[in-house]
């Protein structure tokens, strides 16, 4: 389940790192779909920085149907790193906590706080109330359910790459990154209403450095897991503008098996709408073309987006469909203001 890495990579560093590794920060987020698509969570994270240790910044994303949206971002206290038997398995920010019980297995997460209630329209007609807030709280026991998916970003393979995917491999991260696809059972409480659900998403973690200032030419990532257990994942970047080959790294699951996979005709970030996008994407591996039918649901947007250079940011999710299977899974893309048009 550790996709080549050892066990304690799923665990957190209990301090700040010291030189010459001063520059790696580590963070970890998490999509997450109620099974049968009436909310979802599309993104929580909490990055842990050396300049910053003590305070992280974070980001909770949380979506209806319907199109209402919640969310929050921040600089929130950390949590304590250590559990009770002394073994770094926590890592938080403000109202969010994530906490490992079983490496490459079972997560838990949870959130308590105060989130903007707005609707997705809201955001992309730039008019989010800041002040209209309400109590969110959920908590979630996360059980993995393919193995990780690394992307090994070492020295030594960075410098074998083409220098088009060097360039994206820093902003991606030096170091390494993996995904994780998973099923989950957890209750919400919002409204003055507690329930239970079942979920299905994606949890990443990461330990490097990255150069946010070089996605300027924005991104696609997609995942999956359906009810079979067959999974599909990856990452792309558009071809530079000097024709250089870019990052695009992906993977299907099938059979028990992780087979290495390329995104061909990508659904890049083109028009900024709450629902309904073609999503649709079909992947190059060892199996042959594998297309997988994709329609954009549960829509949340961050228009000209200051954390990442003024870009259009779409984290969301998707109504997939692999051969006869369907199931809710992630979007994230982002694209220059002058390459997304907005249809409000």
């Amino acid at each position: 389940m550790a996709g080549g890495l050892p066990t304690h990579a799923d665990l957190l560093l209990a301090s700040p790192p010291e030189p010459p590794f001063d520059w790696l920060r580590e963070g970890t987020s998490l999509w997450l779909f109620e099974e049968n698509g009436e909310f979802a969570i599309p993104r929580i994270g909490v990055e842990a920085e050396p300049s910053v240790w003590e305070k992280r910044r974070y980001a909770a994303n949380f979506a209806f149907a319907d199109g209402r949206v919640l969310h929050d971002i921040g600089l929130g206290w950390m949590p304590g790193v250590l559990d009770e038997t002394g073994k770094p398995t926590i890592i938080g920010g403000g109202p969010m906590t994530f906490r490992c019980l079983e490496p490459f297995r079972r997560w838990h997460v949870s959130f308590d706080g105060e989130v903007v209630d707005t609707h997705v329209s809201n955001q992309l007609a730039r008019t989010v109330d800041l002040d209209r807030r309400i109590p969110l709280r959920y908590e979630v026991e996360l059980t993995m359910a393919v193995p990780a998916n690394v992307q090994d970003n070492s020295p030594q393979r960075f410098a074998k790459w083409g220098r088009g995917k060097q360039r994206d491999a820093v902003s991606v991260g030096l170091g390494w990154r993996f995904e994780q696809l998973l099923r989950g059972e957890g209750e919400l409480y919002v409204d003055g209403r507690r329930r239970s659900f079942r979920a299905v998403g994606n949890r990443v973690k990461r330990r490097s450095v990255r150069t946010d200032g070089l996605m300027l030419r924005g991104h696609c990532w997609q995942a999956a897991l359906f009810p079979d257990g067959r999974a599909f994942g990856y990452e792309a970047r558009p071809v530079h503008d000097d024709g250089l080959e870019p990052w695009n790294e992906g993977f299907i699951y099938q059979d028990g098996r992780m087979f290495p996979a390329k995104a061909v005709n990508p659904p890049w970030l083109e028009r900024l709408v709450a629902r309904g996008d073609d999503l649709s994407v079909e992947l190059h591996s060892e199996l042959g073309v594998t297309k997988i039918q994709g329609t954009s649901e549960l829509s949340t947007f961050r228009v000209g987006n200051k954390d990442i250079h003024g870009l259009d940011l779409h984290q969301g999710g998707a109504r997939y469909v692999w051969d006869s299977q369907t199931a809710y899974g992630m979007i994230e893309r982002s694209a220059a203001r002058s390459g997304a048009a907005a249809e409000r």
